[in-house]
């Protein structure tokens, strides 16, 4: 079974993915969202790849070094013994005012017993294997482009012979080397000890992040490492990505398949709240930035921008490619930032809140700040009792949904809290009066009577998981019963085989077949609060055991071999994680100060 076993690593500008093996299936350069060079993940024999090749006698494990987002993985056989550490340089410069983040990656082989032997599989297929690739070879690097698009270049550096990687002749191993991919040309000599300065730097970079977080006594390892792949997906410049492929599909075979290297406003919002609350407020900061300038003009908002803020994400299909599991199509771009999704404003209001609330900024940033609230509620107010998308991005008709109506009511709330916090007291008294509005909608229009219940939109008696958000975002308590009747009645309906439907009533795909990660969480989370936390402890747990080897999660599982699907590795499910574990952590630690 292929549970997307693979690793990540990146430098908040691009990233890789590296299989079990050793081999990066995945890769764009210079960005996350560039055209990808090596791209097997989504085509076995067009895609390119890089990596190592052993006889069948070696024994290959992975692990990252502890703390840090650097990939270890290890090749071990009778003859010999050698690890191969991934990483691309990220550091503080000048001052640390400034990251070094250059489009690189760095693949350091350390020597450590014998004399083991491998081939280089150096097979890269540029601008999304479209094109004849061509390689020139010099005494310093092997330059690589390919015919559809000569204006990017890569260039290979090693210490190793560049014609016997290119020959993928045998290479046997006697001290440390290192092979570095670069996207740019460099201007100073590359050796090995260069790279172990780059090394140490990207190292100690990490170690340094991490202990800036909070520690947990529970869960802690996979609270830090979902914290890790979080700051992986956040671009330099704040904004944060939803997953780092494409078009790895929610379910084989189907075409389900979509492009997630944009800025989502709900994905990221969640993910920076995450962060946020858990000690990195340098993420929110940089995050409100990146809002901020694509708030500057006066067009509509959109639900979603590219990650510098591009507005036109436009789709098309790359036919040539056959896809993860020959599911096609594969896409480039993405059609729904034409959408409106009502709910979005929500999760981003509710971020801005906690930021006003813990870290204002200068006078000057809380005023640009507050012409954006304006702004935002505005547009909120003009179109709650309109039907949107929701949540899920549905391509069919637009619909009342319940999830969208709440999170129009959380916008507004933290909005006039906001504002009483500001003694803009009109505008508090505004919008705390169309926020009671939206709640009485929602009360009138989204319980069913008939069965007890809240339902997905407020003309169907249809189950949806995003109704679970009702209390985390404090639109109805805990302990109401119309909370727990839907919470039975979510659970009764979407749990299956232990993992959670988004919802399974027919769409404009047909009906969904898989789980989606980010729902059971929050259906432990529920649990939790209404009583039942031994279910809601032990369904983590098991969810926890259905992540690949590394403990990272994609968007969706198949609820029959609990095969990991759909884009990797997933921003909402690794801050659901986070959520969900630090829930079970403080709970930990509230019993650990009752008992005697």
């Amino acid at each position: 079974m292929n549970r997307l076993n693979y690793g990540v690593i990146g430098n908040c500008r691009t990233a890789a993915l590296i299989s079990r093996k050793g081999d990066i299936e995945w890769m764009c350069f210079p960005d996350f969202d560039s055209p990808s060079i090596f791209a097997r993940l989504l085509d076995r024999e067009k895609g390119g790849y890089f990596g190592f090749k052993v006889t069948d006698n070696y024994h290959i494990t992975q692990s990252y070094i502890p703390h840090t987002n650097i990939l270890s993985t290890k090749f071990s056989s009778e003859e010999g013994e050698f690890t191969v550490l991934d990483y691309m340089p990220c550091y503080h410069s000048k001052n640390d005012t400034e990251h070094y983040i250059p489009a690189e990656l760095y693949r350091y082989i350390h020597w450590i017993k014998g004399k083991p032997r491998f081939r280089v599989g150096y097979h890269p297929a540029p601008n999304y294997a479209q094109g004849k690739v061509i390689h020139n070879i010099n005494s310093q690097y092997i330059e690589t482009y390919c015919s559809s698009n000569n204006k990017n270049r890569q260039y290979l550096y090693s210490s190793l012979s560049l014609q016997e990687i290119l020959e993928e002749k045998e290479i046997i191993l006697e001290k440390d080397e290192f092979i570095l991919l670069s996207y740019n040309e460099k201007v100073i000599p590359i050796d090995i000890e260069r790279e172990k300065i780059e090394y140490c730097r990207t190292l100690v970079y990490w170690l340094n992040w991490t202990n800036r977080s909070k520690k947990y006594t529970l869960y802690n390892d996979v609270i830090e490492r979902s914290l890790l792949v979080l700051k992986l997906m956040s671009y330099h410049n704040g904004a944060v990505l939803a997953a780092l492929t494409t078009s790895l599909p929610e379910a084989i075979g189907e075409v389900r398949n979509w492009d997630y290297r944009f800025c989502w406003l709900r994905d990221a919002s969640m993910s920076i709240e995450t962060m946020f609350q858990i000690g990195h407020a340098g993420a929110a900061k940089r995050f409100m930035k990146f809002i901020q300038s694509t708030f500057v003009a006066k067009h509509e908002y959109q639900i979603m921008y590219g990650i510098r803020g591009e507005r036109k994400l436009t789709e098309t299909i790359l036919d040539h490619l056959s896809g993860y599991k020959n599911s096609k199509p594969v896409r480039i771009g993405n059609d729904a930032y034409h959408q409106k999704q009502n709910d979005s404003f929500g999760y981003l209001m509710d971020l801005i809140y906690q930021y006003y609330l813990l870290m204002p900024g200068t006078l000057d940033e809380i005023e640009d700040m507050w012409e954006m609230v304006k702004t935002i509620l505005s547009t909120v107010a003009d179109d709650w009792q309109k039907p949107d998308k929701g949540i899920w991005e549905i391509r069919g008709e637009g619909q009342h949904f319940v999830s969208s109506k709440v999170m129009c009511w959380v916008a507004l709330d933290r909005g006039a809290k906001i504002a009483q916090m500001l003694n803009k007291y009109n505008y508090s008294e505004r919008w705390k009066n169309e926020a009671d509005r939206i709640k009485e909608n929602v009360m009138k229009y989204g319980w069913k009577e008939d069965i007890q219940s809240f339902s997905q939109t407020y003309d169907n008696l249809a189950m949806d998981s995003s109704l679970l958000l009702m209390e985390p975002y404090g639109f109805i308590a805990a302990n109401d019963i119309r909370y727990h009747k839907t919470v039975e009645s979510v659970k009764k309906t979407l749990f299956h085989k232990g993992l959670m439907y988004r919802y399974n009533s027919k769409d404009d795909f047909g009906m969904p077949t898989s789980a989606f990660t980010i729902c059971t969480f929050w259906l432990i989370r529920a649990l939790f609060v209404t009583g039942h936390k031994d279910e809601a402890r032990c369904l983590f747990d098991e969810v926890l055991t259905y992540s690949n080897h590394l403990g990272l999660f994609s968007e969706d599982i198949n609820f029959d071999t609990k095969e990991q699907l759909g884009n990797f590795p997933q921003a909402y499910s690794h801050l659901a994680l986070v959520n969900t574990a630090i829930l079970f952590a403080e709970d930990e630690k509230r019993l650990s100060f009752i008992r005697p």
